[in-house]
């Protein structure tokens, strides 16, 4: 058993270092689910990770000192001296910035406590960490969503709009809005299909809800950036007076911190759901 992943590399090495060489290594393997649920209620955000036993584990860099909450599990921490210390749920504390790495003996639930006010997972990510050049490298998709761009020409074509029309609609912020209070399983990101798209932090089950999209006429992000597949993973269904985002395939998660499944839906299907409703 593994319980201090960085000494295999050469001594001359400071922790920091010898951390990013071993993701460097990681990366090129194949990654476990590590599924992120965001919570929000007023004036915090929490960022909760889940670690499976067994794995070797490196976060991102915080940029500030926050709360921690370790709900469940146990794990090796590298200490930036070279020392190890073994963390054991429950136990609250303040983390410092910095970056842990470290080895998950039981399955870990992990609670980042953060003090604001965004509800923009993209922008609070940036805010708060500090993702290195490896990991923004590893996030680039090898497969391009050709026939889904091109099918998008061709549906709104035949919905009689133009691709100028359908973006100016798309960026007007007058009728966007963020998430409501709540939890949430994902993330606003570079899309292969289209700009920016919703991905899942978190395994999503068919038939499962994901998140809503329109509140009172306005566009949660999950209404403003759910791009189009011509063989979506998801729909829009009416709710109340606006519309919710439900899955209808089942849709992958993180695995060890990349990005899961892009998000997508039928944008004629969104269509009609928008004239019955009419």
């Amino acid at each position: 058993m593994i319980t201090d992943p960085i000494k295999r590399f050469d001594t001359s090495l400071t922790v920091p270092q010898a951390v990013d060489a071993l993701e460097v290594e990681m990366l090129k393997g194949e990654q476990v689910e590590c599924p992120v649920y965001h919570h929000f209620s007023p004036g915090l955000y929490v960022r909760e990770v889940n670690l499976p036993a067994g794995c070797v584990a490196i976060g991102h860099r915080q940029k500030t000192e926050h709360l921690n909450i370790f709900l469940k599990g146990k794990v090796s921490i590298v200490n930036d001296d070279g020392t190890t210390s073994l963390l054991e749920a429950p136990l609250l504390f303040t983390g410092q910035p910095g970056r842990k790495c470290g080895y998950v003996h039981e399955d870990v639930v992990w609670l980042n406590v953060y003090p604001t006010t965004e509800t923009d997972i993209e922008a609070l990510e940036s805010m708060f960490l500090d993702k290195s050049a490896n990991w923004k490298d590893s996030q680039i998709k090898a497969a391009e969503r050709i026939s889904d761009r091109e099918d998008f020409k061709r549906i709104i074509k035949e919905l009689g709009f133009t691709e100028e029309t359908v973006r100016a609609q798309s960026e007007d912020e007058t009728d966007q809005i963020p998430f409501p209070s709540g939890s949430y399983r994902v993330a606003v990101c570079a899309s292969q299909i289209e700009g920016r798209g919703l991905f899942a932090t978190a395994n999503i089950k068919a038939g499962e809800y994901i998140a809503p999209a329109r509140i009172a006429g306005k566009r949660t992000p999950a209404g403003r950036y759910t791009n189009h597949a011509k063989t979506p993973n998801a729909k829009m269904e009416r709710e109340g007076g606006g519309m919710c985002l439900v899955a209808i395939h089942d849709i992958q998660g993180m695995r060890g911190g990349l990005i899961g499944d892009e998000i997508t839906v039928h944008y004629g299907d969104v269509y009609k759901l928008h004239e019955v409703k009419r």
